[in-house]
């Protein structure tokens, strides 16, 4: 379905019910957020589905847009969410009846009815702003979140995945007069203390692997509470990786509460490693630069089975 297509699709419905995935980063919750209030802005009933995981960082963009308990919702969207294993328990009840969804994922699962996929954006925000401008006009209200969305799932404009197009939909969104140096500010210039004591362990407890241009750095439960570190200082971790000179297959590890470890895997521009092959392998998926899964076992065992993902998309691909 094109951008087109689904803001007709929207234009006709009402009782509209927003989801975002598990693990709630910048890019869904702003635009959940700005898909919301635009909708609103033409005078239809449209909330955002309640997600407890969502950090006070990004939970600001969203106030206002949260579902009651009672809402009954007649037409249900999701954004930026591009696989069934990433919808959070509360939202799950809802998988079957997604209408719409709305994703730049490769690896997008066509869960839905209908599906507006455009892999080539950097940003499910940019997207959202497609159609958010199709369905009127884009107020500074609206263009907060999304400015949101776009800036932090492209890493403030310097990741890879930054297109053209991606600073156009930036500068447009700007220009309805947003304060984005606060956003800019409240996420890529400001660090707890608990933030920078997290980001001194992985870098002093970091490994290498594949010929020292693949590191792992963990983020274990006991170093959290240690630290008495909240989600919020936790956030966007997997951006450390990319930072050390020579290393192309950062992966960062996170241990959930079910002993599981979550991995973010960032690959470098060069195309060496495809990040998305590697967490397919293992359950998982995303883009080719930046992808993640859930692995159980020991932190040995996950790193040994990371490894063995890695050696085997090389093979395939050499």
């Amino acid at each position: 379905m094109t951008v087109q297509e689904a803001a007709a699709l929207l234009r006709g419905k009402d009782q509209i019910l927003i989801l975002t995935h598990r693990r709630p980063d910048g890019d869904t919750i702003g635009s959940a957020a700005g898909l919301c209030i635009a909708l609103r802005q033409l005078g239809k009933t449209a909330y955002v589905l309640p997600n407890p995981d969502v950090t006070d960082i990004n939970r600001i963009y969203a106030e206002g847009c949260w579902a009651p308990a009672d809402f009954a919702p007649e037409f249900v969207v999701s954004v930026d969410i591009a696989a069934r294993q990433l919808f959070y328990p509360e939202a799950e009840a809802y998988l079957p009846r997604v209408d719409l969804a709305i994703d730049h994922h490769p690896s997008q699962e066509f869960f839905a009815r209908e599906t507006c996929l455009e892999a080539n954006r950097a940003a499910c925000g940019e997207i959202i702003y497609a159609i958010c401008r199709e369905l009127g006009e884009i107020t500074k209200e609206v263009a907060l979140p999304l400015y949101a969305a776009v800036a932090t799932d492209t890493g403030c404009f310097v990741y890879a995945n930054t297109t053209a197009n991606t600073h156009r939909v930036a500068a447009e969104l700007l220009e309805t007069g947003i304060d984005y140096f606060s956003v800019n500010k409240r996420h890529f210039r400001t660090k707890s203390r608990r933030r920078l004591a997290l980001e001194a362990d992985m870098l002093a407890n970091m490994e290498f692997f594949d010929e020292g241009r693949g590191v792992f750095m963990a983020v274990p439960l006991s170093l959290m509470e240690s630290l008495q570190a909240t989600e919020n200082d936790a956030e966007d971790l997997s951006t450390l990786a990319g930072i050390i000179e020579g290393v192309d297959c950062g992966a960062v590890l996170r241990e959930l509460p079910d002993g599981s470890w979550k991995l973010s895997l960032r690959t470098g521009a060069n195309g060496r490693v495809n990040a998305t092959k590697v967490c397919s392998l293992l359950g998982g998926g995303g883009h080719a630069m930046a992808a993640g899964a859930t692995v159980s076992g020991t932190l040995p065992e996950v790193k040994e089975k990371i490894r063995a993902a890695v050696a085997a998309v090389l093979a395939e691909e050499a």
